[in-house]
């Protein structure tokens, strides 16, 4: 397929974080660099429609799927489009919008992965796995503090979803590269934010980065490993397994984001920290390490991605 942009395709369930990793991706490699865009736009049915057919957004016949393959080609080959716009404070559609994609293309969503023609756009893709308790609170967190709803709504509608999750979300997951989950410690099971660790599961779909000095230099003060990888499997199947200790000091963070940033640097002109791990709780910011070290992993393979003549010569 003729390229001449690099694509990084994010899916996972509903309120899984893939608005929250993108933009610390954009962020790192700037605005200028990157455009970003949201396949639930591409939702074919407004809310009340929805519910009124007894269909949910997580099913594929709810979605232009055919438009998204047609968009995701032409986003490939570095032409414009003309993108739907799907308001979720509404739950109607605004004008669209008119995209001219940057070198870098993120695409984030329920359903980037559903088919193989829009697999095949992406250089990368990640799919976002947090444990299930979690995910719950972050919807209920965002969906009554952004988009209008009560408690009792965000679980009716979770329920609402779980067949379709099952039938349509969670099968994509086979299609990724790396699978990301965030996960509270055995010590704090009602953490939801800053301290969450977070699992990485690197498939030899895509070659991955030597991270010798990072696992090196990873021990905290007390000796404990604030990053750590061994050999495992995600559904069945080899991968890496690399672990990042939520818990991990700001300093540490520091200094594994500067090796991180080593590998980058090699391959990027530049790189802006200033809003790296950066996620909002509903009502403000907060910082999380685990998340800014993972952005940083995603971003390397994106940037690296722009020449594999390049990687595979090295």
């Amino acid at each position: 397929m003729n390229r001449k942009t690099v694509m990084l395709g994010v899916v996972g369930d509903s309120a899984s974080g893939k608005t929250t990793l993108t933009k610390g991706i954009v962020n790192l490699l700037g605005e200028e660099n990157v455009t970003a865009i949201c396949s639930d736009d591409y939702h074919r049915y407004n809310r009340e429609q929805r519910r009124a057919m007894g269909i949910t957004a997580l099913n594929p016949a709810c979605n232009y799927v055919d438009i998204m393959e047609q968009h995701f080609n032409l986003l490939r080959q570095g032409q414009p489009i003309l993108k739907p716009v799907y308001n979720h404070s509404t739950g109607d559609f605004d004008p669209p919008e008119y995209i001219r994609p940057a070198k870098f293309v993120i695409v984030e969503g329920l359903l980037g992965f559903h088919s193989r023609v829009m697999r095949n756009c992406f250089d990368v893709k990640v799919y976002l796995a947090p444990v299930e308790d979690l995910r719950v609170e972050w919807k209920i967190k965002r969906d009554t503090s952004k988009r209008g709803y009560t408690r009792e709504q965000v679980l009716r509608s979770l329920n609402a979803r779980v067949d379709d999750a099952a039938h349509f979300i969670h099968p994509q997951r086979s299609f990724s590269d790396l699978v990301v989950s965030f996960y509270p410690p055995d010590q704090n099971k009602k953490e939801t934010g800053s301290h969450l660790n977070v699992q990485m599961a690197l498939k030899p779909s895509i070659p991955h980065p030597d991270l010798g000095d990072v696992l090196e230099h990873a021990a905290n003060s007390d000796g404990t490993p604030a990053i750590s990888m061994s050999l495992g499997r995600d559904e069945g199947k080899p991968a890496d397994i690399l672990n990042v200790d939520g818990n991990i000091s700001a300093e540490k963070s520091g200094e594994l984001e500067k090796l991180l940033g080593n590998h980058l640097m090699s391959v990027a002109s530049a790189l802006n920290l200033e809003k790296l791990g950066v996620f909002n709780d509903g009502s403000k910011d907060h910082v999380s390490y685990p998340l800014a070290l993972a952005q940083m992993l995603i971003a390397y393979h994106l940037v690296r991605a722009q020449d594999p003549v390049q990687v595979a010569t090295q």
